[in-house]
């Protein structure tokens, strides 16, 4: 029985000895894990920064992208079938268009709109110019400006080039080609970033 109390005795000892040391062992313990869980939100917040950077770079190369495409359908607008004056004006010329068609255009815009993935296209007569009257087909052709296509989103600045605007007039006693400047201009949708 000696034995058993003697062996009670030193248990007792020996736990009261190393409880303090446990303590601090699940301190250090406790403290690794905060330490673990920190580094893991550090890591968690630094991709989440990473991804917005890159994300951001997306949409402005999405941007840029549009503006780019807006660049080359502007050029080749004026020589499309659906705006160029074609064999109608004698011969065959680059960046003309024919202001005849695009006042029938107009109306039927609606039909083409998903064909030039473009938010705004715009001509506005340069010279001689009528003082900013928006064309309709009861003011045609003594007007300046005239929207082809205008989405209602906010857009970037326009792309423009210079082109001649033809038309046939008549004077009464014959008719005859009449060509004026123009810029036709064209937008892209903005992209949200």
């Amino acid at each position: 029985m000696r034995k058993i109390t003697k062996t009670t005795r030193d248990f007792a000892r020996l736990s009261r000895a190393c409880l303090p040391r446990s303590r601090s062992a699940q301190m250090k313990i406790q403290q690794m894990t905060f330490m673990l869980v920190a580094v893991t939100f550090l890591f968690i917040l630094v991709g989440i920064f990473f991804l917005s950077i890159r994300l951001y770079n997306v949409k402005k190369t999405a941007t840029n992208l549009e503006e780019q495409n807006a660049m080359l359908l502007v050029s080749k607008l004026a020589n499309s079938p659906e705006f160029s004056c074609g064999n109608a004006f004698g011969s065959s010329r680059t960046s003309c268009v024919d202001f005849d068609k695009l006042i029938a255009l107009k109306y039927r815009v609606d039909e083409d709109s998903e064909l030039w993935r473009v938010a705004k296209i715009e001509l506005r007569k340069v010279y001689p110019s009528e003082g900013n009257v928006v064309c309709s087909e009861s003011n045609y052709p003594d007007c300046d400006i005239l929207n082809i296509l205008d989405k209602d989103v906010n857009t970037l600045p326009a792309i423009s080039n210079f082109v001649s605007l033809c038309r046939k007039e008549s004077n009464g006693i014959m008719i005859y080609d009449k060509c004026e400047l123009a810029r036709l201009m064209v937008s892209s949708e903005e992209k949200r970033t």
